[in-house]
């Protein structure tokens, strides 16, 4: 089963909601998911760690993780995609894992350019629609006939 890493927002509960219906979606997909939110730490739960360890707790499980997966997964939606995220596609592109985004956000970082270039070459795919059900179904089609 192929592991994947799920890179994205996580700051309020519309971001957390979205990421976890995604990565039930992917679960039910036959891949491994490994959410941050769920499986990983979170600053904001942290309370009884100093702000040195919560930095260190997450950086080591995060790229812990990332080196574990066969797979990333990002979240490209906001104003502009979450830079803890873009770090994790970083890494992982650095490590020849396979890459994939999803954005149905319609605004955009440039001027006649949906995303930054630097973002767009690390991925295989982006899966880009506004229309959250859409990008879903062409997700699923694209898992079904290639697969992760």
């Amino acid at each position: 089963m192929k592991k994947i890493y799920f890179a994205g927002p996580l700051f309020c509960q519309a971001e957390k909601d979205y990421n976890l219906v995604l990565a039930q979606f992917l679960e039910k997909e036959g891949y491994e998911v490994f959410l941050p939110q769920r499986d990983g730490y979170e600053a904001a739960l942290l309370s009884d760690k100093t702000e040195t360890e919560k930095i260190k707790l997450i950086f080591e499980k995060d790229t812990a993780e990332i080196r574990k997966a066969d797979v990333v997964f990002m979240v490209l939606d906001g104003r502009v995609p979450d830079d803890g995220a873009c770090v994790e596609l970083g890494y992982a592109f650095a490590l020849g894992k396979k890459c994939y985004g999803i954005k149905t956000d319609v605004r955009s970082l440039e001027i006649n350019m949906d995303l930054n270039p630097l973002l767009v070459g690390c991925f295989d795919k982006v899966f880009n629609n506004s229309n959250f059900e859409i990008a879903q179904k062409e997700l699923a089609a694209y898992i079904h006939t290639v697969g992760l």
